[in-house]
């Protein structure tokens, strides 16, 4: 059970989506207090859902500077002039979640634009915590046409991406974009968390035996996954994590989502890519070293928790 900590004001886009839904329930047992903005509501009796259209900005600053309740009316009146003050942190998870949702171009002009505006809103309202959702798909396997390689194993943050879709290139986009704002306004933290295949509580019972009967299915994935609450934990150690600029993380659980060790499964799925340095038994091989190093994430949901193996 998370201990709580020094809440924070946070305002979280797109927290109605497979993985907001359990973040959030995770941030505010860590005593953080939450708007979500989103275009579908979120139904939790404490966190307000705002409607708003990430891709145009003046509504984007609109709600970086809102209420986050309907009771917050009751509060004193605020000094002439003064505003409502900017939330701590924004994480922004609201996007396109794949390719083939929308056009093709529809899927880049949404996540590019909304990601610029949200970025750009935060920085210039004085939010000095930025955390965006980027994506494992950067590392250019899992929406490629064909049996494609990845160049090397363990795939970390210096990897050479190269993704060949379009969902993956505004993910791309979203991270240049963070780094740009962080050189642009100095003091700024903005944190890319490359997430990987989100993983809800139910469904290790419906999806994990096929994960498990047909290792090869998963090479998209880099056999690795996150639950969807660790990936909470993240987000809270992110909020947490002051003064590192701008930086790209690997979101993803401890191991490997086979029974096999990762030397074995490498060697049968990928045997012309390159291992570059020793991993562990079961390691995942999307890696979340720089998670556990840097930001001090602790596996809580190992997927042999839940799946009899």
């Amino acid at each position: 059970m998370a201990v709580p900590t020094t809440g924070k004001r946070i305002v979280f886009t797109g927290g109605s989506g497979k993985a907001g839904r359990h973040c959030i329930p995770y941030l505010l047992s860590r005593g953080h207090t939450i708007l979500n903005v989103d275009l579908n509501p979120l139904p939790h009796p404490i966190v307000h859902t705002l409607k708003a259209d990430l891709t145009d900005s003046g509504q984007v600053f609109n709600a970086l500077s809102s209420h986050f309740h309907l009771s917050h009316y009751e509060n004193p009146r605020l000094p002439s002039g003064a505003g409502v003050q900017p939330p701590d942190a924004v994480i922004h998870f609201a996007a396109y979640a794949r390719n083939l949702l929308v056009p093709d171009s529809e899927c880049f002009r949404g996540n590019v634009l909304s990601t610029y505006n949200v970025i750009e809103a935060a920085c210039k309202l004085g939010v000095k915590k930025v955390i965006i959702a980027s994506s494992e798909t950067t590392y250019g396997v899992c929406f490629a046409q064909g049996d494609a390689e990845y160049h090397t194993f363990p795939l970390e943050e210096a990897y050479d991406n190269d993704p060949e879709d379009t969902y993956a290139t505004s993910k791309l986009c979203g991270e240049r974009c963070a780094r740009s704002f962080t050189r642009r306004f100095p003091g700024v933290d903005i944190y890319a968390l490359r997430i990987g295949n989100v993983i809800e509580p139910d469904e290790y019972e419906t999806l994990f035996p096929e994960f498990l009967d047909k290792p090869a299915m998963r090479k998209r994935n880099a056999w690795s996954y996150i639950d969807a609450r660790d990936l909470g934990q993240i987000c809270d150690l992110c909020v947490q994590k002051d003064g590192l600029g701008f930086q790209v993380f690997n979101a993803t659980n401890d191991t490997i989502t086979t029974k096999e060790p990762t030397a074995e499964v490498l060697k049968k799925y990928a045997p012309d890519t390159m291992v570059t340095r020793e991993m562990g038994e079961y390691e995942a091989p999307l890696s979340n070293r720089k998670i556990r190093e840097v930001l001090g994430f602790k596996d809580e949901h190992d997927w042999r928790k839940y799946v009899r193996v």
